[in-house]
């Protein structure tokens, strides 16, 4: 999509997550409503089934609470997806459950956010869920984070109670690491400070938190320096001009890609050099993190879906032991010795648990060690033998190659997601 001058506008994802009743939803709702992003046959239906509930306003919750379940609940239970776009920037939000008991959805949305927006509740402060939701921002080097303190209509517009309650934030997010936080007093079902500025607060002179959307630079936090490209499909057309077209499909982790540049195929070790970047059809100059791309090789190496493409000065580790902070999705825990399937990026391998190092005490934020397990939801810790090698950074420094997805053999079901702390 492009802006008035026919520039493209850029993309930036973003997740909210917060405690049950924080009011998720009905930001969501404001943001969409007062950037007048649903139509009138949308608001009719919110408008009618805001009366029926007996609200007495319009509940702006219902325009992303889609579930039925969700409605009747009052609840939100998974993660909803939703996109729109303003003048400045395109947006695509996840909208994470409060519940402790999905955790494992808060991973999900987070998992590939820009941007964690964390609601906090301006009567209750900093609590459980606030330090449960910025542990995992933490974990997941989410490069942004706001804090939107919400209800502050509850509280009077207090300028007193917004400022301890930032005091409280910036000494959590101090412990954990978060990156560059941000606290905005708001109010959702008003509308302060959402989209459009107040006078209900004069004492902030800070950005609402759409203006914040909008200006949050995005450009720099995406790996370019380490040349990463896993390989989706080798393209080899069958139609005869195409006769001696060999190349190589996927969406580039990381670095910029360009001709000239010398690369090393992993896990083989050989080494070969990039001769075209193709996209669309057509050859380009050069490739960015996240784009997709056919790149074209200067010899007839050997180079199979799974493989990955990097720079040969700056290679990822070719581990076959890797040890990573785990997020455990299955309701069946994981148990010692336990056999798996680790995927990441294109290629996946067979693994075993070599040891359950520690699991997350979040009420202390502290790792315990040497646990029997874990449990739907718990955060720990893990070190995993793998059955072949895979190309991997820490995750601290390329989230792209230093994420994975764990996979039960048996019922290929998805029960946990790694993040790469160390690999030998």
């Amino acid at each position: 999509m492009l802006d008035r001058a026919g520039l493209e506008l850029d993309l930036l994802r973003f997740t909210i997550a917060g405690s049950v009743d924080d009011g998720k939803s009905t930001l969501l709702g404001r943001l969409l409503y007062d950037t007048k992003q649903i139509f009138a046959d949308q608001l009719e239906h919110i408008e009618k089934t805001s009366e029926q509930r007996g609200d007495g306003y319009v509940n702006l919750a219902l325009l992303t609470d889609g579930l039925r379940a969700e409605r009747e609940q009052g609840i939100t239970i998974d993660v909803a997806y939703r996109s729109f776009v303003t003048p400045r920037r395109r947006f695509q939000l996840a909208d994470a459950p409060g519940h402790v008991q999905y955790t494992r959805n808060m991973v999900t949305g987070a998992s590939t956010a820009d941007v964690a927006v964390i609601l906090v509740d301006a009567r209750k402060g900093v609590i459980e869920q606030t330090r449960r939701h910025s542990y995992i921002t933490a974990i997941l080097e989410t490069p942004h984070v706001v804090y939107a303190v919400n209800k502050m209509d509850l509280v009077d517009y207090s300028e007193e109670r917004f400022g301890e309650i930032a005091r409280e934030l910036a000494e959590l997010t101090a412990q954990l690491g978060v990156h560059d936080e941000t606290a905005i007093p708001v109010s959702a079902l008003k509308g302060d400070n959402v989209v459009d500025r107040t006078d209900a607060m004069p004492w902030y002179d800070g950005p609402t938190l759409l203006e914040h959307l909008e200006t949050v630079e995005i450009a720099g936090d995406r790996n370019q320096d380490d040349r990463r490209f896993p390989v989706q499909w080798v393209v080899r057309p069958m139609a005869d001009e195409y006769h001696d077209y060999r190349g190589y499909a996927g969406r580039v982790a990381s670095g910029v890609w360009r001709a000239g540049d010398e690369v090393v195929v992993l896990p083989s070790g050989l080494r070969t050099r990039v001769v075209a970047v193709d996209a669309a059809g057509e050859e380009i100059e050069s490739a960015l993190p996240g784009r997709s791309v056919t790149l074209r090789l200067e010899d007839d190496v050997d180079v199979s879906r799974g493989d990955m493409l990097a720079d040969p000065e700056q290679p990822p580790v070719a581990a076959r032991e890797v040890t990573a902070r785990v997020c455990w999705m299955s309701e069946k825990p994981l148990e010692d010795r336990a056999r798996l399937l680790i995927k990441h990026t294109t290629r996946t391998v067979p693994a075993r648990v070599d040891e359950l190092v520690s699991a997350v005490d979040i009420s202390t934020l502290r790792d315990q060690p040497s646990p029997t397990g874990l449990a739907l939801n718990d955060l720990g810790v893990v070190r995993f033998r793998l059955s072949e090698p895979l190309a991997v950074d820490p995750y601290a420094r390329n989230r792209a190659t230093g994420a994975f997805i764990l996979i039960d053999e048996s019922s290929n079901d998805t029960v946990g997601a790694g993040m790469v702390v160390d690999a030998a």
